[in-house]
């Protein structure tokens, strides 16, 4: 065999020989114990990064792995590719999405494949072929069926010079991230999934280990961020009755001002109540006051989610209104606050400034006055700061509060719920913070919505044996609006119905419809006649899913309520999609930058830096090489955007991919993040070449070597039992998916193997042939290319067969058994040596032993002449001496 390493020629030649065998085929079979195990399908972006790197090398060394064990293992592949960055691309370029998008499919498989993983591409999918989202479709129109799927209308952000609606990530500042025009908000019919209806199972499977489906594989972070998505919450819904009257001269919303609280017994805190600017108060109220209209207008061209008003400036504006406090009779002002979101609850909060932090801000800001109604035992409690006491619900009571007085947080809400209830104003209630899912979006390159408008029918579903409705590919979106409102090919269309004219849904659907049943379509990914079938059956639910922490909530979220409306419908017989989940850490690396005065940062390439030294040769700081001004460094995640991403096809070039594959296994466990470190892909790259080194020097005598010795000196037996203690640690290891440690035990090894002087006998060959097949095998998972080489030219595959189905390694505990024991020995309390015993040796044995070494002068000054006066044994540890 060649003597040097070149892993471009072993890299090539073990690819094309997976490829001639179709290596990584896989097919049902009942014979075998199945495993699924998936990493989170990419977005064609047109290069992969060292995130995707680490995600997929984690899944290809547990398929690896599992398939040597004997299990029928399937890794699919496939592509997010509808979305945005698409059309922008689009824009930029003057070319279709589809065009763009298949050019970075093609570019990026070819990157994955020089990774060498063992993905079955029979089962390759994209989201943004007819033959996958023709069942988006069907599905969607099947939940239109049950009631799951309804229209209504939605608050949306709209730009109106590029005409379209905007996500919030676009809103900068109010205007339009391309078009810089005052964004409106404005309300559109649009299609909601109800997910609410799923509201507590969805939460059951995250809280509650008595739950058969219970997500027990998850980490518990992951599980608490759903939890707190979906956010149960019980409290009190009660009504502020009002006289309010609108023109026609009923009352508005009955003459009922309806809030929903967690916190009811804060009630008699309540000095103000704040509507959202879309309520029917709000709009009232700006019928008469001209300040109230300019505040609503103000709103409206701001972001419509949740975690965008959390961020923004609280502000409001007073209107004329009252309403009357439910249990004291007394006039309470109402306003119009920018942070109250008519999507949630009834739209309407009660104001304690006295005890919730931004009432108190808002309180603060206005004049508003300011009530305490809750007191904690050695509190004091101020108008003037803030103090969240408030959180140990255990010490708080009641006061000012008239027949509350003294009840405590509890008793408190469960009296105010009584008071209430009988005067008919409300009742104890539970809510969710998780709403239903919008998924129509105004954009072109996505799912079109499988629906027909017609004057006299109305909305029409298109007919299923008419699907899939197909999205045109040759379109160029230009920034005016979504082009298929121009595509008369597309728009024109008879109604199913009653066939006269009508016109097409131009709305497509959400990205994450298409990332919440991929998983299933690889089982399935040329049934034609079903979205899912019998490979569904046969490899779900996923045994391991894979994929970034930024997925934690929506995706999983998604994935989950999909799967449990395909069970209801009788698509599939499981509700949740992922046995187990682990979510990789994010990649980091260094980036230089400055902080202009506009804010923001600008990145530059580490090359244009240059690194300034003190006097004593430290680092003091760092300079831009083309002006010589200042620039900051950070640690911060892998990015183009930043300037410091790392490009894998330039590692693969350089180094070969089993390096780069071998250093984002061993830099750091799976689940945490990873620091980029040159210094360390060297020595990753330092560590194959003496793996490959060993076996050419070795080769004669690894490929005559007998599998077994009868005889074995005593230097053959301790390097043979480290053999087996490796193997039970990286066994270990693999099961428990840390596979930082399985590396360092590889290394471990060959440290061993190294470092065995052999004289040539047949034990002596035996062991080392074990040897470095156990550890060829605990190594090919994560580098499969240098392993297979050296597996098939050493002679191991004459012998085991192929490496990829080679079977992994059993630990031989006998091989642990040791014949002799070193025990530490103290003297005193001290490490001053040590001492070899039979491993069958007593007590009485030990210290005996233990006496005989001090003998040696060496170890006789420690004694200075004194004769012990007990020795302590610690069976298997230490012997000390005590003098």
């Amino acid at each position: 065999m060649n003597e040097k390493y070149v892993p471009a020629e072993v890299e090539s030649a073990a690819q094309a020989h997976w490829h001639a065998n179709d290596a990584y085929r896989v097919s049902e079979d009942q014979n075998k114990p199945k495993f699924y195990a998936c990493s989170m399908l990419p977005y064609p972006s047109g290069k992969l990064h060292m995130g995707h790197v680490r995600n997929y090398t984690i899944n290809d060394m547990l398929t690896r792995q599992l398939r040597m064990k004997g299990m029928n293992v399937l890794m699919p592949m496939g592509w997010d590719a509808f979305g945005l960055p698409a059309e922008n691309a689009a824009i930029k370029n003057k070319v279709p999405p589809a065009q763009w998008t298949y050019s970075n499919i093609a570019h990026m498989k070819l990157q994955m494949q020089a990774m060498g993983l063992a993905i079955d591409w029979s089962r390759e999918v994209a989201t943004c072929q007819p033959s996958y989202y023709k069942w988006n479709q069907w599905l969607f129109l099947k939940m239109l069926e049950a009631g799951i799927c309804e229209r209504r209308t939605q608050i949306v952000n709209w730009d109106p010079v590029d005409m379209t609606v905007l996500a919030n990530e676009q809103v900068i500042d109010g205007h339009g991230w391309r078009s810089g025009a005052p964004v409106e908000k404005r309300e559109i019919p649009g299609y909601y999934l109800n997910i609410t209806k799923y509201a507590e199972e969805l939460l059951s499977a995250v809280t509650d280990p008595s739950d058969p489906e219970y997500l027990s594989g998850w980490p518990e972070r992951v599980r608490l961020m759903q939890e707190n998505w979906i956010g149960k919450s019980e409290g009190v819904r009660f009504a502020f009755p009002h006289e309010i009257a609108s023109a026609d001269g009923g009352l508005i919303q009955g003459g009922k001002l309806f809030v929903f609280t967690t916190r009811a017994d804060t009630i008699m805190g309540v000095t103000f109540c704040a509507v959202a600017p879309e309520h029917p108060l709000a709009a009232h109220a700006a019928a008469s006051q001209p300040e109230v209209a300019a505040f609503i207008a103000e709103c409206a061209q701001g972001g419509t989610t949740e975690a965008e008003l959390a961020t923004q400036e609280k502000k409001g504006v007073k209107t004329a209104l009252l309403v009357t406090h439910p249990l004291t009779g007394a006039q309470v002002p109402v306003w119009v606050g920018n942070y109250v979101l008519m999507s949630y609850g009834d739209g309407a909060v009660m104001g304690v400034p006295a005890h919730d932090e931004r009432d108190f801000a808002f309180a603060k800001k206005y004049g508003i006055a300011i009530q305490q109604v809750v007191a904690v035992e050695g509190e004091t409690f101020s108008t003037e700061a803030w103090a969240d006491w408030y959180g140990d619900k255990q010490k708080c009571v009641c006061v000012n509060s008239g027949e509350l007085d003294g009840l405590g947080q509890k008793a408190a809400v469960s009296k105010v719920a009584e008071l209430v209830g009988a005067k008919g104003l409300g009742e104890k209630k539970t809510t969710w913070r998780l709403r239903d899912w919008g998924v129509s979006r105004q954009r072109f390159w996505g799912t079109p919505i499988p629906i027909i408008h017609c004057d006299d029918c109305g909305v029409v579903p298109v007919p299923e044996q008419d699907l899939p409705v197909v999205l045109p590919e040759d379109l160029i979106p230009d920034g005016s609006g979504n082009p298929l409102n121009k595509h008369a090919g597309f728009l024109n269309v008879g109604c199913p119905k009653c066939g006269k004219p009508a016109r097409r849904e131009t709305d497509t659907l959400d990205t994450f419809v298409d990332s919440s049943w991929y998983f299933m379509r690889y089982c399935d990914p040329t049934n034609e006649q079903q979205m899912v079938g019998a490979g569904t059956d046969y490899w779900m639910p996923m045994d391991q899913y894979i994929g970034g922490i930024e997925h934690a909530i929506l995706h999983l979220l998604y994935a989950r309520f999909w799967t449990k409306v395909m069970r209801d419908l009788k698509l599939v017989k499981f509700g949740e999609p992922f046995k187990n989940l682990l979510t990789q850490g994010m990649v980091l690396k260094g980036a230089y930058f400055q902080k202009p005065a506009d804010a923001g940062k600008n990145y530059f390439w580490e090359q244009d830096v240059e690194t300034v030294l003190n006097d004593k040769g430290a680092v003091e700081g760092y300079k831009l090489k083309s002006d010589g001004s200042p620039v900051e460094y950070e640690m911060t995640t892998m990015s183009k955007s930043k300037n410091n991403g790392i490009d894998p096809q330039t590692l693969i070039d350089r180094y070969g991919a089993d390096t780069a594959r071998l250093f984002v296994m061993f830099a750091a466990p799976p689940e945490q993040t990873l620091e980029w470190n040159d210094a360390a892909v060297e020595g990753a790259h330092r560590f194959l070449k003496r793996v490959w080194g060993f076996g050419a020097k070795n080769t004669d005598a690894l490929k005559s070597a007998s599998d077994t010795a009868a005889e074995l000196s005593a230097d053959a037996k301790a390097l043979r039992r480290e053999v087996h203690l490796v193997l039970k640690q990286i066994s270990y290891d693999y099961e428990r998916m840390q596979y930082n440690t399985v590396v360092s035990g590889a290394m471990k090894l060959l440290n061993a193997l190294e470092g065995f002087k052999s004289t040539g006998s047949a034990g002596d060959s035996a062991v080392l042939r074990e040897g470095f097949s156990v550890l060829l095998r605990g190594l090919y998972p994560a580098c499969p290319h240098v392993t297979h080489a050296l597996w098939t030219q050493l002679g191991y595959a004459d012998r085991l067969g192929d490496l990829l189905d080679a079977p992994w390694p059993l630990v031989d505990e006998a091989a642990l058994v040791q014949d002799e024991l070193e025990l530490v020995l103290q003297i005193n309390g001290k490490l001053r040596g040590a001492v070899k015993v039979p491993a069958s040796a007593d007590k009485a044995a030990i210290e005996a032993a233990a006496m005989a070494a001090l003998s040696d002068p060496e170890l006789q000054k420690f004694t200075e002449g004194k004769p012990p006066k007990k020795v302590i044994v610690v069976p298997g540890r230490l012997v000390n001496v005590v003098v």
